[in-house]
């Protein structure tokens, strides 16, 4: 199977192709959010700059630190080697550090720009969710981020070039990335809907925190069945920080909802506590 094509000497990769296909569907959707919440749908176009470096950043440098069991090379490689962290072209990209270079890049810009940082997160949010779904396509035509053999109807075959040691003798396996990309459509519907339905009783921050929840658990639980998971030391790095991106979005959520009932409560209180806050969040 084709990973892409050559334009004279340089080579497009579908992978390419399809993250940035994401990236323009998450940028469109949070422009349609914005609209709708009647806000300024430019500042969507003037943070995806950010959001962009920031993000690559983000999951570069998580693909370096957390390599996979097939990878050739660990962080130590890279140590001596820091330019090779620059070369994207030869390596890949940690979802979880894209999420997280992208949170801290919205954070930085919301600040220099005395917007509201949850408000904008909840905006963004369904479309990332949504870009994830497609760009875990491009791991497809990379013949990547597959599970254990399978004879299912719905099984992937890989080719011997990108089959796991061990696995040599089998051709067909489960689709790891096609699970992930339903997973990740649901959580993009189930955001969307919430926003929609359900708006008079959402607080900033919660599409936020419902995203964390719903991705953590299904990223969690698909590790389960992942032959290259990335370790450190005995532990499953990704499926760790699953675990705890989890319980950290249901209890900011919970959090989220007590504080505002206590505000409810006790106004003069809150007022009190809203100066100690930084503001914009």
């Amino acid at each position: 199977m084709p990973d892409g094509f050559t334009i004279g000497p340089l080579k497009i990769y579908f992978y390419g192709i399809i993250i940035m296909v994401g990236v323009l569907v998450a940028v469109w959707i949070a422009v349609v959010e914005a609209k709708r919440r009647e806000l300024d749908s430019e500042i969507v176009w003037d943070m995806v700059p950010w959001l962009l470096i920031l993000g690559i950043v983000g999951a570069r440098l998580w693909h370096v630190f957390t390599p996979s069991q097939s990878m050739r090379v660990g962080p130590e490689y890279y140590f001596s080697h820091p330019l090779e962290i620059l070369n994207t072209r030869n390596g890949g990209l940690g979802i979880p550090g894209a999420i997280i270079g992208g949170i801290v890049a919205l954070f930085i810009y919301t600040k220099r720009k005395g917007l509201k940082f949850l408000t904008w997160a909840d905006i963004i949010i369904p479309g990332v969710a949504l870009a994830q779904a497609i760009g875990r396509w491009g791991n497809f035509f990379n013949q990547e981020l597959y599970g254990p053999p399978t004879n299912l109807p719905w099984g992937i075959t890989i080719d011997l070039a990108h089959r796991l040691p061990g696995y040599e003798s089998f051709s067909t396996f489960h689709p790891m990335f096609l699970y992930e990309s339903i997973w990740n459509l649901f959580n993009f519907f189930l955001l969307l809907t919430i926003g929609r339905t359900k708006e008079e009783k959402l607080l900033p921050g919660d599409l936020l925190y419902i995203y964390m929840i719903v991705y953590a658990i299904g990223r969690f639980g698909l590790e389960f069945l992942r032959l290259d998971a990335s370790f450190v030391g005995s532990i499953n790095i990704n499926q760790m920080v699953m675990a705890v991106v989890a319980v950290l979005g249901a209890a900011l959520l919970v959090f989220n909802h007590l504080r505002a009932k206590r505000a409810a409560a006790d106004p003069v209180e809150s007022s009190e506590e809203e100066k100690t806050e930084l503001p914009g969040v």
